[in-house]
């Protein structure tokens, strides 16, 4: 039997088949959601500020792209997950307000995804996948049985990634 397993902002949390693991209300924030396709082992972290070394204490780790994707390859592989392995699909990033101007500090949401992507890149995970920008919130649910992240957008069709 499966478990619904809810990702807060700023968590981690890895499973194996048959869970599913969910977070909402992704706005400017970035899902990351990796999997062994192979063991059926995945892991999601919510994403909410792009790089830990712009503050002052890195209490919770969850909350960077650079810190957070680290320690969630490092959960996976714990749990014998392998890097070659892993595929990644992400969510988010989506700019919720309009601002005056152009100051790319007010624009965390494009900031979010680009610090993923490098992250994930750093770390030598293939990104297959994403559906991030734009202006909407979503929510994705990650299905570890299969691997599919269906993300959930108001007002529109899910898209399943």
């Amino acid at each position: 039997m499966s478990e619904l397993i809810r990702v807060g902002m700023s968590e981690i949390a890895c499973s194996r088949s048959p869970d599913v693991l969910a977070t909402y209300g992704l706005g400017s924030c970035v899902g990351v959601c990796v999997y062994d396709p192979l063991l059926k082992i995945g892991g999601m972290a919510h994403v909410m500020l792009p790089d830990s070394s712009l503050s002052k204490t890195v209490a919770n780790r969850g909350k960077f792209a650079d810190t957070s994707i680290a320690d969630l390859i490092a959960e996976l592989t714990q749990m014998g997950a392998l890097v070659p392995r892993m595929v990644a699909k992400i969510a988010g990033g989506s700019q919720m307000f309009a601002f005056m101007g152009k100051d790319d500090k007010l624009l965390i949401g494009p900031r979010n995804v680009a610090a993923v992507e490098n992250a994930l890149a750093q770390q030598k995970v293939k990104l297959s996948a994403k559906n991030v920008g734009g202006n909407v919130g979503r929510s994705i649910l990650f299905d570890l049985a299969t691997g599919e992240v269906t993300v959930k957008m108001l007002n529109s069709a899910d898209i399943i990634l």
